[in-house]
């Protein structure tokens, strides 16, 4: 049986708010989406299947970690990431380049030969090329894969952003030679020039003419303000192919999601409800819930009463409270789940207003509130 080709399309929009359909060879993804995070292979205190249930459509997984534990080739002979975690749904895998500058000892950045670091782990040299990301993206057997990029730190120095944005569109070019032709698959580009409008737009406009199948927005999330990065969507959604992916890379917190729904993205990733769920913290949507906070050991209410996939508002506060007090690896894997579901419950409610053509009602409703 012939694989089904990647593919996307906008099928409906309110104003820019875009209602759309990834088509993979793994199953489709309606976007507005979410993609929890499986940093080394797992979505930390939950089953998959869970995850499914959760309505998710795809999952994220990183380059960096996999390739220092426990390593592409041991992945690759189990018969690829899918397999090695029992995972069905599509897989997006990021390049690595973002946790080679958060997490390693850099020893250095070299235009040709990529960058050289040290892992965080065991000191271990290592050297990720654009090529050798895209090698590793291969062999997990990803299904959405990302080019190699610089993602610098915040800063307000144009030439130092300018010359990161230049290496990663060279990098970018080098990205998609390695990929080759492979209509099954995606390759994203990603659009770097932090917070100047005159770079972010040199940049999406060399992917543009490189040619991918979906445009991430990187270098956000870095320690910008909300306005700030939006103000940088602001500057470019509106020159973003129409028929093609919007990726938001590690963003965000609900508020985060809808103002950039709004401004035409379709697709988010972030850590945040995995591990705010181990700390504690739950997102509702009456707001965000600190469960270890005192008042909660007399409230016999559940963290939702209306939650429906789960059998999760079973669990009182004070219960939790008590679990996350005590340390009972039981109250992280609730909250994690808990808040897996609501991004999942936002996300779909999301797209139904958008073809309902009240999403601005739905933003202005939860936009300071969640």
């Amino acid at each position: 049986m012939a694989l089904k080709k990647f593919s996307f399309n906008v099928e409906e929009k309110d104003k820019q708010a875009r209602l759309g359909l990834i088509k993979t060879h793994r199953g489709n993804i309606s976007t507005p989406a979410f993609m929890p995070v499986g940093t080394q292979a797992t979505i930390k205190g939950t089953f998959i299947d869970d995850i499914i249930k959760t309505g998710s459509e795809i999952i994220l997984s990183n380059t960096y970690h996999l390739m220092i534990r426990p390593g592409v080739d041991r992945i690759e002979s189990s018969g690829g990431l899918h397999h090695f975690m029992n995972c069905k749904l599509p897989i997006l895998t990021d390049s690595g380049g973002f946790q080679v500058m958060s997490l390693s000892k850099l020893n250095k950045i070299d235009e040709e030969k990529g960058a050289i670091f040290n892992s965080h782990i065991d000191g271990k040299k290592f050297i990720l090329s654009p090529e050798e990301s895209i090698r590793i993206q291969k062999s997990l057997n990803s299904d959405i894969v990302m080019v190699m990029d610089e993602c610098p730190k915040k800063s307000n120095d144009y030439k130092k952003i300018n010359k990161s944005m230049d290496l990663s569109m060279y990098w970018a070019e080098r990205s998609k030679k390695a990929f080759g032709n492979n209509p099954h698959k995606g390759i994203f580009g990603i659009i770097q020039g932090g917070l100047f409008k005159d770079l972010r737009i040199k940049s999406l406009e060399h992917l543009v003419n490189i040619e991918f199948n979906g445009y991430a927005v990187g270098g956000l999330a870095v320690g910008e303000s909300q306005n700030e990065m939006f103000k940088v969507l602001d500057d470019i959604t509106y020159l973003m192919p129409s028929n093609k992916p919007r990726y938001l890379m590690g963003v965000g917190t609900p508020s985060d999601i809808l103002g950039a729904v709004k401004r035409g993205i379709d697709m988010f990733d972030c850590v945040l409800p995995t591990r705010s769920g181990r700390t504690g913290l739950a997102f509702t949507w009456n707001g965000r819930i600190n469960i270890r906070n005192s008042k909660y050991q007399q409230d016999n209410e559940p963290l939702d009463i209306n939650t429906k996939n789960f059998s999760l508002n079973k669990y009182s506060k004070n219960y939790l409270n008590h679990l996350f007090n005590t340390n009972e690896m039981l109250g992280s894997m609730l909250l994690t789940l808990h808040n897996i579901n609501f991004y999942q419950e936002l996300m779909r409610a999301i797209r139904e207003n958008i073809k309902n053509g009240t999403f601005q009602q739905f933003h202005d409703k939860y936009i300071n509130k969640l």
